[in-house]
């Protein structure tokens, strides 16, 4: 067949104009291998590409691991895009495979018709288990963001299952991040071994390669910005530095066991420096001080405070610093061990002091208040941000360029593209453009001189809201400090402690606050040192209202400048003039190249430094000859912006330098063998079938070990690691246990947060009974983290100063762990530090044991009289029933199979649930379904029956809005009938129609609309013995109560229903 040959032939057309992309992509189709990209030379352009030759052809099926969702989208329009300009009549996209909802017999469809597929890790796992997938069917796996798979990942147990049966499919691994592949002892060479892969690429930046493509024919047109930060923002700067250098070094004086070479304060200025901290300290967390531990999350305020500096505007700055107060200082009466160390520092005092002169200033006693003889001594100062001015100037100068100089006909638009690190700093930047030319003072027509832009009108309004906004603020901290104070009181148990001390610092402490001197030097402090921010005057904080107050210009201005309404722009139908657009948009990873060529700009300010970002516009201008781009930079010199961007760049050269000494000192050959560290002895005891005399040791070798594993238990990773010692996973759908090792030894595994969980709604104490009934030997697996400690304090350690709530927590989960063993003797527990000690485990207690069956683990707990394959349960309904008190495990299957659903068995009586349950569990489970609460006072004749039946219950399920409650009346007298009769009858017309959206409350005899009624749906099912008592019955109503089957249920004198605060 010529045409089959001729389409065989077809060249395949790629969009991979630079010579380094082109270079990358001969070398990954010709060899399987790690490619680590410096981030932004466009890593998904690559991939897209690559994965279009293979979709091409047509006969190929090959799996994506690791994608995200918008990378997914990103791969299946780039793919879209390939077939329809390579006219690739093969070609069918890309196919995801992420959700549960697609049936088996679905998945197996499409695997057997083959394609690409980007599939969730948890689905593709079980799938290659159960052998729904077969792995040499596979053409290919392409795995991103490779830095993520370590051995105990999901990832890499499914690259094992991969390259343990299918030797010659492809392999390729991608990632853009080189810091993660230096951390730990040769990680190059463990991350490899991860991905079975023997070849590792490397492309950074000044890479020759790299460097040719992005030179371009033109020189870059890039204009740097660098301005000056004002006084008050550099010596808030210096003083958090101070905090942060203090801090870190009462780290090093209390943990000098821990390796800290990198706690210094040029790494504290990075996102990750808090978390490095915190996982050093974990697995000794047990050991170190509260102290050590508050500090540790002083790291992160502090570098918080870092960024809301040079971020926000000089009021909610301020504000931010008022939440910070209200969280971190002591309660009065406390000891000072009770608080953040780094608020008693003389720094401390300059943030706040400081921050506060940015927006207003007056003449300040040392109690923190505005004093003075004259009521207005407080003035507004509103320090503006540095850069507003900056980029309106750099505007105004592309405007003059474009009027001055037109620029040559190109492709690119007229377009200005402003990039900035958020979504709130591009909130603050459009509101600051739409209101940069509002006047706050009366501007005459005599001054002919044009104002200069200026944000007075935006900090005039936010000071307003947050004068507005303290004393509000300052009510709700003291009434939840109350609430505080109270549940310690209570816990505490009347026993001496920091409340002996209330309302005066301890005694000694004396001194330190004793003589005028002090008191002077420690303004806006409080009796036992730490910083108080000062309260000011009504009568002041009036005239300073009365000063910022909206002038004429400001009162014509819209309330949300930034927000555009919807009526607007739904009868505008031209097009925007990209010439004339500004475009404001947040960083966004890759999807960045996305913007950049549907906006195609002229001009890009980069608000904030982002060196990815600027890669990618080296990118976008070398791919793109025909257009002209001007970038502008902005940075504040002298600050911890400058020192993240230069420390970046830094970092990731560091990281592809020794990435490339690693890979020159690696072993050449590697061992990528899938089948793990199976002793070879065993492996020849299985193939000959001979007896051994007197040792039985071929009863635990003649077959591969096996364990059968609850499928919600793959996504852990202790199965990773069990396959990874050669035992066979089965996945399968348990009612009894997680893990069955043997026909004897079943194992129920728990975390540490499971445990809590399950103690306290008595799931564990039901799963344990069941245990016991169905196996000889149960078994209670206790798991901690790997890399957390091995102890049980932490995990009952709760927020707050209070020695007796921790002692409580601790003592209250091991008490029940006692009563736990006391109630059910044969139960053993397995204490593990981490899932390797419990994989070793597991292989300890297999030796001599048969191996399980996996059809008789899943028929165990159902019912006898049919086959576990005709048994098709739905979860949810299940887990909802457990939770009803009287339902264990051993009578759920009779509810399960002779009761429909769960209205069924909520309408049921006693009389006909005991033959299921028995009479105990059939009285608790009625009692459940209809516990009522007596309120007395109600209207006369009337006996009020409220239940309150919430979202998560089995009475009410909805779509959208939570619902807080529903209150049902029960009418059993033909006087109170008639009295709310009369109320129905006074009600609007127009809120009687069936379908009306209204909301009615007969008893009280109202009806008003609400538009949030609309668009969700409530399902109301009253439970009551007899039917004749009831309402309605599983009537399903959209957004109300349907208002004839009210009125019907008001005459025939049954009951009635209203609704009773529905929405949040």
């Amino acid at each position: 067949m010529p045409s089959e040959s001729d389409d065989q032939q077809q060249p395949v057309k790629l969009s991979l104009p630079l010579e380094y992309q082109q270079e990358i992509f001969n070398e990954l189709r010709t060899e399987d291998e790690l490619l680590i990209l410096a981030r932004g030379c466009g890593l998904l352009r690559i991939v897209t590409n690559l994965l279009h030759s293979y979709d091409a052809a047509g006969n190929n099926l090959v799996l994506i691991v690791g994608a995200e969702d918008r990378e997914n989208g990103w791969i299946g329009e780039a793919l879209a895009e390939h077939a329809a300009i390579s006219g690739a009549s093969k070609a069918r996209g890309l196919s995801l495979v992420n959700t549960d909802l697609m049936s088996v017999g679905t998945r197996e469809r499409m695997y057997a018709n083959g394609g690409i597929f980007s599939i969730t890790s948890r689905i593709l796992v079980v799938d290659l288990l159960t052998s729904l997938l077969a792995p040499d069917t596979i053409t290919g796996i392409i795995v991103l963001h490779a830095d993520r798979v370590i051995a105990t990942s999901t990832e890499a147990f499914i690259l094992r299952i991969y390259r343990q049966q299918n030797k010659d499919g492809f392999l390729k691994a991608f990632s853009d991040n080189p810091e993660a592949f230096t951390v730990g002892f040769a990680p190059l060479a463990t991350m490899m071994r991860n991905l079975f892969l023997r070849k590792a690429s490397f492309w950074p930046r000044y890479q020759a390669t790299i460097q040719r493509s992005l030179q371009g024919k033109k020189k870059a047109e890039v204009i740097e910005l660098e301005v000056p930060m004002t006084d008050a923002m550099r010596d808030i700067q210096n003083a958090i530095m101070e905090c942060v250098e203090a801090s870190i070094g009462e780290l090093k004086k209390g943990n000098s066991g821990l390796a800290m070479e990198d706690w210094n304060v040029d790494r504290a200025i990075h996102k990750a420096f808090d978390a490095m901290v915190r996982r050093q300290i974990e697995p000794v967390w047990h050991r170190v001080s509260w102290k050590t531990k508050q500090i540790v999350s002083d790291l992160t305020v502090l570098r918080g405070l870092l960024d809301a500096l040079l971020t926000y505007d000089a009021v909610s700055f301020l504000r931010y610093l008022d939440t910070v107060v209200a969280v971190h200082s002591p309660p009065p009466g406390s000891t000072r061990q009770n608080v953040s160390p780094w608020l008693f520092l003389d720094a401390a005092h300059t943030i706040f002091d400081t921050a506060k002169r940015r927006v207003y200033t007056g003449k300040f006693d040392a109690k923190g208040s505005a004093n003075g003889n004259l009521e207005g001594s407080l003035r507004p100062v509103l320090e503006e941000q540095p850069k507003w001015a900056q980029l309106a100037e750099t505007l105004e100068e592309i405007d003059r360029d474009l009027y001055f100089n037109p620029q040559i006909r190109d492709d690119s638009n007229g377009t200005i593209l402003i990039m900035c690190a958020d979504t709130a700093t591009s909130r603050q930047i459009k509101e600051y453009l739409q209101s940069m030319h509002v006047q706050t003072s009366d501007h005459t027509e005599d001054d002919d001189s044009e104002p200069s832009p200026s944000a007075a009108h935006m900090m005039r309004s936010k000071l307003r809201d947050y004068l507005k906004w303290k004393p509000e603020f300052a009510k709700i901290s003291s009434s939840l400090f109350g609430e505080n104070q109270k549940s310690i009181s209570d816990a505490g148990g009347g026993r001496g402690g920091p409340s002996n001390f209330r309302g005066k610092p301890p005694p000694n402490k004396r001194r330190r606050v004793r003589g005028g001197g002090s008191n002077i030097s420690t303004s806006h402090r409080g009796a036992d040192g730490n910083v108080q921010l000062g309260e000011d005057k009504p009568s002041q904080v009036a005239t300073l209202l009365s000063e910022i107050r909206p002038t004429d210009a400001e009162s014509m201005q819209k309330t949300e400048p930034i927000v555009d309404p919807l009526d607007v722009t739904e009868d505008f139908f031209e097009l925007f003039d990209m010439d004339e657009l500004i475009v404001v948009h947040a960083y966004d990873g890759d999807m960045d190249e996305h913007l950049l060529e549907e906006v195609k700009p002229r001009y890009i300010i980069m608000y904030e430094p982002e060196p990815t970002f600027i890669r990618r516009v080296e990118v976008y201008r070398s791919s793109h000859n025909d257009r002209n781009v001007r970038s502008y930079y902005m940075c504040y010199g002298g600050s911890v912006e400058e020192q993240r961007f230069l420390s970046a760049i830094r970092r990731e050269k560091d990281a592809f330098t020794r990435l490339i000494k690693e890979k020159a000192n690696m072993s050449i050959v590697m061992t990528v063998d899938a089948h793990g560290i199976e002793d070879q002895e065993d492996v020849f005891l299985r193939t000959i079938n001979t007896r051994i005399a007197g040792g039985g040791r071929l009863a635990a070798t003649a077959t591969p070990p096996r364990v059968v594993v609850d499928v919600r238990e793959v996504r852990s990773s202790l199965p990773s690691l069990l396959h990874g010692r050669n035992m066979v996973i089965v996945p399968c759908m348990l009612t009894v246990g997680d893990y069955i090792l043997s026909p004897d030894i079943c194992v129920e595994r728990k975390s540490i947060k499971d445990l809590i969980s399950s103690f306290k709604d008595g799931r564990l104490y039901t799963q344990a009974e069941t245990m016991l009934q169905h196996y000889k030997s149960p078994m209670l697996l206790i798991e901690f983290d790997h890399n957390k400690s091995f102890m049980l304090e932490p995990f009952g350690d709760i927020q707050g100063s209070s020695s007796a709530l921790q002692a409580n927590a601790t003592s209250d989960l091991q008490s029940k762990i006692v009563l736990l063993t006391l109630a059910f003797p044969r139960l053993r527990i397995i204490w593990s530090s981490s899932p390797y000690q419990t994989a070793e485990i597991f292989e300890s207690l297999k030796t001599q044991q048969a191996e399980p069956d996996p059809i008789a683990a899943v028929r165990v707990g159902l019912d006898k009289d049919m086959n576990a394959e005709d048994q098709v349960f739905n979860r949810e309904p299940q887990d909802m029933l457990r939770a009803v008190p009287g339902v264990t495990s051993k009578n759920l299957k009779n509810l399960v199979l002779k009761a429909g659903s769960i209205i069924e068995v909520s309408n049921m009586s006693e009389a006909q649930l005991a033959p299921m349950v028995g009479k105990e569990a059939a009285k608790k489970i009625h009692g459940f379904f209809n516990k009522n609460v007596l309120e007395v006072g109600e209207q006369p004749g009337a006996e009020l029956v409220r239940k309150s039946i919430w979202a998560e219950s089995t009475h009410i399920t909805m779509s959208t809005k939570p619902i807080r409650r529903v209150t049902l009346f029960k009418i059993p007298t033909e006087e109170g009938q008639e009295q709310l009769l009369a109320k129905y009858r006074t009600l609007p017309q127009e809120a009687l129609k069936d379908g009306a959206p209204y909301i009615l409350d007969i008893q009280a005899g109202k009806a008003f609309p609400d538009q949030r009624a609309q668009g969700f749906t409530l399902v109301v099912q009253t439970v009551f013995k007899n039917k004749e008592d009831m309402l309605f019955y599983d009537t399903e109503c959209s957004g109300h109560i349907g208002i004839k089957k009210v009125a019907n249920a008001v005459h025939e004198g049954v009951m009635m229903v209203y609704f009773e605060s529905i929405f949040e």
